[in-house]
């Protein structure tokens, strides 16, 4: 997941391009359910061992629930700093290296982050402006 900021860019590493570090949620049940498929019938599972693993595969389950909650308030998070900047002024700099200033009139939420519309003093909009090119908030 990709937060932007005003004046820089932050990014989260995607979970996709992470090295797989172990066993997942998925490899632990198939893990689980073999071994309960395959055990020795005149040698059980020990009750202990049964419950240790299945406090471990809890401990994944509610460790995958907490990252997935911290995701959803960083991008509440964002969606409340963008909001704020409704109607204030702000310095935005272009890929030319020049800066406009004009009022934030418009905010759009899409897959691509968020985007601002600022209308200038000079009455001509800029559609899809990136928070990462906010410089400078004026009330």
């Amino acid at each position: 997941m990709s937060v932007q900021a005003i004046g820089s860019t932050l990014t989260t590493a995607n979970s996709a391009s992470l090295p797989d570090d172990g066993v997942s949620e998925q490899d632990f049940i198939q893990l689980f359910v073999s071994e309960l498929q395959y055990q020795d019938p005149t040698q059980p599972l020990d009750n202990s061992q049964f419950l240790t693993e299945l406090a471990q595969f809890v401990g994944i389950e509610q460790q995958s629930e907490e990252v997935t909650g911290i995701n959803n308030l960083a991008t509440l998070d964002s969606s409340d700093q963008t909001v704020a900047l409704l109607s204030k002024t702000v310095q935005v700099s272009n890929a030319d290296g020049s800066t406009t200033t004009g009022e934030v009139t418009g905010i759009q939420y899409s897959t691509n982050g968020v985007q601002l519309t600022v209308t200038p003093s000079s009455g001509s909009v800029m559609t899809n402006v990136n928070l990462s090119q906010i410089t400078l908030v004026t009330p």
